[in-house]
């Protein structure tokens, strides 16, 4: 159990540190300094060392969460709802990013291989609304999961 929950914590910190980290920091300084061809440039070249971490993150929440899920709790049926509002979440952020995954960025990576900045500026914009979408599930999920069993 100490090893599945610190996997489980360090994953979820991984995401949801990585999302906090590129919208309230990263694409501020990013949108202050560079131009449309080298900001997309950046955020294309981001994403490609940021996404193989989400999709391990993710693997690594789902099987660590499931593990804990039927193995130390019992099943669903006898879980908390703070146990089932924090699976239900992390179901609906995990579509989400497999949506950016493969939707709008590789439209993204063919963009600014092509030069086409005016594209790849909505496309760039769309993955950005979904990861900010994304950044406030997982922090509502940061505190339902720690202070959910208390409420």
């Amino acid at each position: 159990m100490p090893l599945a929950i610190a996997l489980h914590l360090t994953a979820a910190v991984i995401w949801v540190g990585g999302m906090f980290l590129a919208w309230m920091i990263l694409r501020p300084v990013a949108a202050g300094l560079l131009a449309p061809p080298e900001r997309l440039a950046l955020w294309s070249r981001v994403f490609q060392r940021f996404f193989p971490w989400v999709w391990a993150a993710v693997a690594v929440l789902f099987g660590t969460g499931l593990w804990m899920l039927f193995a130390v709790f019992g099943g669903m049926a006898r879980a908390g709802w703070h146990i089932h509002l924090m699976l239900a979440i992390g179901v609906v952020m995990t579509m989400i990013f497999a949506y950016i995954w493969f939707v709008p960025y590789p439209r993204l990576l063919a963009t600014v291989q092509a030069e086409a900045w005016p594209e790849g500026g909505n496309h760039l914009s769309r993955i950005r609304r979904l990861i900010g979408t994304n950044l406030i599930l997982g922090l509502a999920t940061v505190v339902i999961a720690s202070a959910g069993r208390y409420l």
